[in-house]
């Protein structure tokens, strides 16, 4: 599985990317795709939504079971990923990349500081046996 260095991660399995403009991207790590098994639909937030760290940002389906995904950040939506309504299976084959699933404007950026960085998630991982 694939755990890129430059993101940051929570126990529950989503990633944060700081995209450098007071923004950031988040979604699900690889390790959490390969359990969901196929997804088959993404529900995420609107544009404007205001989100609390820790809440569901929405849900996605799969062939397996339906999952809340959570905010790692609290903030306001800026994009949810508009690509996942026709593909929603790029969560599972692109899920650092093109299966990303909302963009997010922080209220508090040092908040990500709170987050895994990789090797510290790779660790968490090889902890859960």
């Amino acid at each position: 599985m694939s755990t890129p260095k430059d993101l940051r991660f929570t126990d529950s399995h989503e990633w944060v990317r700081d995209n450098g403009d007071g923004t950031v991207t988040i979604g699900i790590t690889d390790y959490a795709q390969a359990q969901l098994g196929d997804v088959v639909f993404w529900d995420g937030p609107k544009k404007g939504a205001a989100l609390s760290r820790g809440k569901a940002v929405g849900t996605v389906e799969s062939v397996k079971a339906v999952s809340d995904v959570y905010t790692p950040l609290s903030g306001e939506v800026v994009e949810s990923n508009p690509g996942l309504d026709g593909a929603p299976d790029a969560v599972n084959s692109d899920p650092y990349g093109e299966g990303w699933m909302v963009r997010l404007r922080p209220s508090d950026p040092g908040e990500l500081e709170g987050l895994m960085d990789g090797s510290a998630y790779e660790a968490y991982l090889g902890g859960l046996g």
